[in-house]
């Protein structure tokens, strides 16, 4: 057997133990990183690249412009390209390429049935499966870019990055764009370019830009330069150009790739992101999707916080032993650890019987266990603080999907920060009804650190909330036959992901979970007003409607009564009406009243055309009101605001007329200022 990257060792007879980079490790295990066949590595390659792309235009607060570019070759046309071209060849042995065909069984005698299949079929031509082939992807972006001298490690160094510690981010592993390079260069061969201007600070476009064509040796997990110059940056030209060579296959993966897309418009609603699919061979299939910029607020950039108490296991408290620069263990509590002061640090040492002054590289392993068991215990700290964390945003998230989806309704909630194993996390949710796209029933769309996750979602903490935990008919919403769409984004400095796919989040996580519960209730909750005014006109219209229906009939036969009561005293003077025999006995018309009706008749004052007009009148009269208090939609009427004037209590000594409430104290203005005028009188 074959040694790799050196190192090994006979362990016993007939084995040898053999040590493998992480470049070589990730390269054999490729689903991990969610490259698991040729259309999920197409996906995964250019979502990472993407997300590259926002993280660099985030870090220097860039509202963000990304444009992807994807170029489909058949296997001809690659092979034609500059980077393949070699001298011609036919092929030789013509053998090697034939397929095996299997034995024919005898054939059956041919029915006229059979004939007339055989015929029509004939002149039809079968659709091909979709066809493997090779792309070239290229994302460009207005970020920061990067350092000349940084490129080689930032792309071709598997595990090295500038996303580690405790901050929310997009990526954790340190792959991203080296697991793009590492299957370009197990299904083409090629390496990855780039072109890149250097701006940290997001000032002007810098003098010079530079250019890498880089490989990486999986074995060595080392970048191999095979190109960096760096040329006159004249056009003033600010980002980075990355375009890589893969195999993949489009047809099967272009509905996640728009669908990604689409969903990253939701939760990117301040980037303008362009998609262009190019096909080489046939121009027909190509395709174009731009989602505009709808907001200009960028959510702020997160901060890096101290691991806190509840975080930490021995690894931690001696990888952070290791680079402190404290002298005493009362001091590296303190200082090294979240929400632990000063006096509880102090506590902390007394408990564990250690010296206050004792270097904390002198720790033991034992010693070390011992104080990761108390920090879990205390029940002293204070929760992590959440205001490290960069959500999206109630309003943003609102633009993002009106933006995308155009819906009816929608409502939008963002539940308090909590904590989950000692990492701070938020969830932001968002209810909307009907809009384009959306089918009937619930559609669950998740976010975690804003990113999209289109995979995996029956299991997920969002799904099994609104599927089991949402009661939607309280909320006037019937969850089979309404297009309801369920949106929950949730950020933290560690998403518990299931999984080496991190594309699900699971239900186990009690804390996730109720605050995903309590965000979307909030959510409902707001929706079920204006659904219940919408009921309300929808009942008031549709018995509108129905009265409105017997109006001519109605008309018809009161015109009638009405003329033959005028034929009637034509032929003879009407008599007085007899007097009432019983006082609960309903009084007639008078005589005067019923020839004031006869005469409006002879002038054709009252006609069938003029009773239904009344009638309908009265009709829309007495339903009118019920639709004063909403519009079309459900939403309250514009109506001229008036304006509320608010003084500060300090002014106001008298508090004999507050009126007090949990969220505020109303104290009124007319009896302190009538107080002065009633002394001068007494």
């Amino acid at each position: 057997m074959a040694k790799t990257n050196g190192v090994a060792s006979k362990a016993s007879a007939g084995e040898v133990q053999v040590q493998k980079s992480p470049a070589e490790f990730f390269a054999e295990n490729q689903a991990i990183a969610g490259f698991d066949n040729l259309g999920k590595s197409l996906y995964t390659s250019l979502r990472e690249l993407v997300e590259n792309s926002l993280d660099a235009c985030e870090s220097i607060h860039e509202l963000p412009e990304i444009s992807i570019e994807i170029k489909e070759y058949t296997q001809e046309e690659f092979n034609a390209l500059d980077v393949m071209k070699t001298s011609p060849r036919k092929k030789r042995d013509m053998q090697l390429f034939e397929t095996k065909k299997k034995d024919k069984k005898p054939p059956k005698e041919a029915t006229d049935v059979d004939e007339i299949t055989t015929v029509e079929n004939s002149g039809k031509k079968r659709k091909k499966a979709p066809q493997d082939a090779y792309f070239k992807l290229t994302v460009k972006d207005n970020g920061c870019g990067m350092s000349h001298s940084a490129i080689p490690n930032l792309l071709g160094r598997v595990l090295s990055g500038s996303k580690y510690g405790v901050r929310q981010t997009r990526g954790k592993f340190g792959l991203g764009a080296k697991m793009a390079l590492i299957w370009a260069k197990k299904s083409t061969g090629q390496p990855i370019r780039i072109m890149t201007s250097h701006r940290p600070d997001g000032g002007v476009a810098p003098e010079r830009a530079s250019a890498c064509v880089l490989d990486i040796d999986i074995y060595k997990n080392a970048p191999r330069i095979l190109e960096h110059t760096t040329r006159k940056n004249t056009d003033g030209w600010m980002g980075t150009e990355m375009s890589v060579l893969i195999a993949g296959n489009w047809t099967t993966y272009k509905s996640r790739i728009v669908q990604y897309l689409q969903q990253l418009a939701i939760i990117t609603p301040y980037a303008v992101l362009e998609l262009a699919y190019i096909n080489i061979s046939d121009s027909k299939r190509n395709l174009h999707v731009r989602y505009d910029r709808r907001s200009d607020q960028m959510p702020p950039p997160a901060k890096t916080i101290k691991h806190h108490p509840a975080s930490v296991n021995n690894l931690v408290i001696q990888q952070l032993i290791q680079f402190t620069k404290t002298r005493t263990l009362f001091k590296f509590l303190s200082t090294e650890l979240s929400t632990v002061s000063p006096p509880l640090a102090r506590r902390l040492v007394t408990e564990l019987g250690f010296d206050e002054s004792m270097p904390p590289s002198s720790l033991e392993d034992k010693e070390i266990t011992r104080l990761v068991q108390l920090l879990r215990q205390v029940q002293l700290f204070k929760a992590p603080d959440g205001s490290c964390l960069s959500p999206l945003g109630e309003y943003n998230l609102n633009l993002g999907i009106r933006k995308v989806l155009e819906p009816d309704l929608i409502a939008t909630s963002r539940d308090k920060p909590g904590a989950y194993e000692g990492h701070p996390f938020l969830v932001e949710a968002a209810v909307s009804l009907g809009g384009k796209e959306v089918k009937e029933g619930i559609t669950v769309i998740r976010f975690a650190n804003r990113i999209p996750l289109l995979f995996e979602g029956g299991a997920d903490v969002a799904t099994r909330v609104a599927n089991t935990k949402i009661r939607w008919s309280n909320y006037k919403m019937d969850y089979k036959r309404d297009r309801i769409g369920v949106f929950v984004s949730i950020v933290s400095t560690k998403v518990p992901f299931k999984g080496t796919s991190k594309e699900y989040i699971g239900d186990d996580a009690t804390e996730i979970q109720q605050s995903v519960k309590r965000a979307l209730q909030s959510c409902c909750q707001q929706l079920r007003g204006y659904l219940a005014k919408r009921s309300a006109l929808k009942d008031a219209q549709t018995r509108k409607s129905r009265m409105a229906k017997y109006v001519p009939d109605v008309g018809r036969s009161l015109f009638g009564i009405l003329d033959s009561m005028r034929a009637r005293q034509a032929e003879l003077s009407l008599p007085e009406a007899p007097p009432s025999q019983s006082p609960t006995k309903r009084l007639r018309l008078d005589r005067s009243a019923a020839q004031l009706m006869i005469e409006r008749l002879n002038r054709g004052e009252v006609t069938e055309q003029s009773l239904a007009a009344k009638l309908t009148e009265s009709i829309d009269d007495q339903l009118n009101v019920q639709e004063e208090g909403t519009d079309d939609k459900g939403s309250a009427p514009t109506q001229e605001a008036q304006p509320l004037y608010l003084v500060p209590l300090y002014n106001l000594d008298d508090d004999s007329n507050d009126i007090s409430h949990p969220l505020f104290t109303f104290r009124p203005i007319m009896p302190i200022l009538r107080m002065p005028a009633m002394q001068v009188q007494e």
